[in-house]
Parts: C-alpha cells; sequence; structure tokens
C-alpha cells in the first residue's frame, strides 16, 4: 500500500521509518529535503510538493508543528487539497486548533475527500518503538480504512467521534493534564528543596504513591535538569497552551491553570528557553522564587 508523509521532524521521522519497515510504500515531503534522503535509501520517494505526494496516494498523513504550517501544505495550487483525489484521505496527526480541525473537515468534504484527525500521545523514543497512541475521529468510512495502519505505528487506538476536530479536544485535554502536572511538580519540587528535601529522594516518595511513568519519566528530567535535546519543546508547549485557552474560550469555559502556565511558558521563552523541553518549566519557577 502506497501512502503520504508529510513531516519528517522527531517524530514524523521515526513513524514514517516504521512504516517502511512495515512494507508500506511511501510518498514523503518535507519543507528541508534534505532531511528526506536517509528515507530514500530505504526505498522512500521524494514528493517536490504537498500536492505531488496527495496525488500519488489514496492516504496522506501530515504531522507538523502548528495550525501555519499545516495550512501551508494543505491550501493553495501545490497544497494537499489540489492533489488528493476524491475519496482520499488527509490524516492530520499534529495538534492543531480546533477551529482548523473544523475547516479542515469542511473543505476536504467540499472537495469529495476525507478528513481525519489522527493526534498522537507520545514522545520520539515511543514514535521509534512504534508504541504511541492514537486518539482518532473523523468520517468513519475513511477511519476504518486508516484503523490498520496506526495500529501498525503504535499500541493504543481511541475513537472519539465521527467529527474530526473531537481528536483534537481530546488531545488539548491531555496535554492540559500533563501542563498541569508539570506546572505543580515544579512548584512543590521548589518549594522541599527550599526546605531541604533532596528533590530526588522526594521524587521517589510520590512515585510510591501515584506509580505514573509520566511522573516518573518527567521527574527524573527535572530533578536532573535534563532538558536539551527536547523531547517536545517549551514553545510548542506555549502553541499547545494557547490552543487549549482557545478551545475553552469557545465553549465559554475557563481553564486558570492554563492561563498561570502560559504565563510561564512566556516568560521562559523571554529568557531564550523556547528549545528546550517543555519540562524546563522548572526553570522558570526557580528564576522567580
Amino acid at each position: 500500500m502506497k501512502v503520504g508523509f508529510i513531516g519528517l521532524g522527531s517524530m514524523g521521522l521515526p513513524m514514517a521509518e516504521n512504516l517502511l519497515k512495515n512494507g508500506y510504500e511511501i510518498v514523503v515531503y518535507n519543507r528541508t529535503k534534505s532531511k528526506c534522503q536517509e528515507l530514500t535509501t530505504k526505498g522512500a520517494i521524494i514528493a517536490n510538493t504537498p500536492a505531488e505526494a496527495a496525488s500519488h496516494t489514496d492516504i496522506v498523513f501530515t504531522i507538523l508543528s502548528d495550525d501555519t504550517a499545516v495550512e501551508n501544505v494543505v491550501f493553495g495550487d501545490e497544497g494537499i487539497l489540489e492533489g488528493l483525489q476524491p475519496g482520499g484521505i488527509h490524516v492530520s496527526i499534529s495538534t492543531i486548533s480546533v477551529h482548523l480541525a473544523k475547516k479542515l473537515s469542511a473543505d476536504h468534504e467540499h472537495a469529495r475527500q476525507h478528513f481525519v484527525s489522527s493526534t498522537v500521545l507520545g514522545r520520539p523514543e515511543a514514535a521509534a518503538a512504534a508504541a504511541l497512541r492514537f486518539i482518532v475521529a473523523g468520517p468513519e468510512e475513511a477511519r476504518k480504512k486508516v484503523l490498520p495502519i496506526l495500529q501498525m505505528l503504535g499500541q493504543d487506538v481511541f475513537t472519539v467521534g465521527d467529527q474530526a476536530y473531537l481528536s483534537n479536544v481530546a488531545k488539548l485535554g491531555n496535554n492540559f493534564l500533563l501542563v498541569s502536572m508539570l506546572e505543580s511538580l515544579s512548584e512543590i519540587l521548589v518549594m522541599v528543596e527550599k526546605h531541604g528535601v533532596e528533590p530526588k529522594q522526594f521524587l521517589e516518595i510520590i512515585n510510591s504513591l501515584f506509580a505514573s511513568p509520566v511522573y516518573n519519566t518527567y521527574g527524573k528530567m527535572i530533578v536532573n535538569e535534563q532538558f536539551d535535546p527536547a523531547g517536545f519543546k517549551l514553545k510548542l508547549g506555549l502553541k499547545d497552551v494557547n490552543l487549549m485557552i482557545d478551545a475553552a474560550n469557545e465553549v465559554s469555559t475557563e481553564l486558570p491553570i492554563a492561563t498561570l502556565a502560559q504565563s510561564h511558558y512566556s516568560y521562559a521563552i523571554e529568557k531564550g528557553w523556547g528549545d528546550l523541553d517543555w519540562a524546563a518549566i522548572m526553570k522558570v519557577l526557580k528564576d522567580i522564587n
């Protein structure tokens, strides 16, 4: 089966490699073309435009950093909308706004195409190990065609409805909880350390209660200040926090913790820490206390 794959960053590249390992033919496009070269030695075909990647396949995946990046590859004469055939499927793995997900659904439907949102849970190491978790929403017919690919790339697939934007709502909800954890864990680690409690010992204590791989993974990063290289950059964390607040405003809901995190991530970027892992919010808490 031949699929298109657009976006070869820290998450996209290992996912594309796993497609090749499992016998899929892939047509790849990346704005920085040099990132495609490694995949050509493994059988991938390089497309010169997103439209070209879409025109040679029935299913095209995008995994890109933000709304602007997605809009740049979907719209215009060289975009996915132009190249994808009627009945073709665009699968967005990107964390994008609820507003854009709704627009993509409408525009693809108008072009007699399908749009599926399949947001992803997991860091680059999980992508490499095909251990990701996907939150999927979109037309049932299209979801069924995409499902075998997602099952190959990950360990869990959660279906949340026929409207694609519901996947983005669920992903933002998940990331809100991660942001809340990073904020609260960083705050309390600063406090206990100032009182004389060793942060690594405190982490052992809370992990005995919560037994959470999330607390364990991020807790170790925080106490060891292992923020570079980033699995998920702090500047992308701010992007996601902004999307959470926008989604909440759309349904007249307040997210006070997200607003607090927004101010801390903005502070971090002003300090020049935007390319560090988003767990580096700890640096903000230490700086302001």
